[in-house]
């Protein structure tokens, strides 16, 4: 019986699977990058704080990480070429995201990150304005002093820039989805909140 019931869920899955690849299009709607994929799945947001697109993309972001494969990993990718201000600052929200990581409270103070910025159009001009945006959030400063300059925090740095170089000559602009190391998301202007989604999820589960 319990084969009979795989077999009947394996074959009502065929016609959605079918439907997706014919929805999606090489070309259209993603390019392909490389020629394999990575060995685990992996979507990578490039972004920036200064970036207003990606501030109001935060929502449909959030709804991507709940509908992605338990398997599937998501990670944000800040980008330091932006020409809002200097690479030196972008690199301290980078750290500043990083802290944000390590004491797993990433969405509530990226969030204040974006908030600071484009809510509040408050300038970031280097890492005190980023203590003091976390200190309102109940970051202790000192703790903040000690991991800006800690092995940890300097390391996810690096991890994060190399991943911006790795995939630089492809993220022409933020944000920008890299999926599973292969494939670059296009969003064409038909698309609403839903099909992003749905797109990132299909392209999550593409080898």
């Amino acid at each position: 019986m319990k084969k009979i019931l795989l077999l009947v869920s394996v074959f009502l899955m065929l016609p959605i699977q079918a439907c997706a690849q014919e929805r999606w299009q090489e070309g259209t709607h993603f390019t392909v990058i490389a020629e394999k994929a990575t060995d685990k799945k992996e979507v990578l947001e490039f972004f920036s704080f200064w970036c207003p697109h990606c501030f109001n993309f935060e929502p449909i972001v959030k709804t991507i990480k709940t509908k992605l494969a338990d398997d599937a990993e998501f990670k944000k990718v800040h980008v330091n070429f932006m020409g809002f201000t200097s690479a030196a600052i972008q690199d301290d929200a980078t750290k500043a995201m990083m802290i944000g990581r390590e004491l797993k409270r990433s969405n509530e103070l990226n969030e204040a990150i974006f908030k600071y910025i484009h809510v509040s159009r408050s300038s970031v001009t280097g890492i005190k304005d980023l203590k003091n945006i976390f200190a309102v959030n109940g970051v202790d400063p000192d703790n903040f002093d000690k991991m800006v300059s800690s092995f940890g925090v300097n390391s996810r740095l690096k991890m994060n820039n190399k991943f911006v170089q790795k995939y630089r000559r492809h993220v022409k602009s933020v944000p920008t989805f890299i999926v599973n190391g292969k494939y670059q998301a296009t969003f064409t202007r038909d698309m609403g909140r839903d099909d992003i989604v749905d797109l990132i999820v299909y392209l999550s589960n593409k080898k």
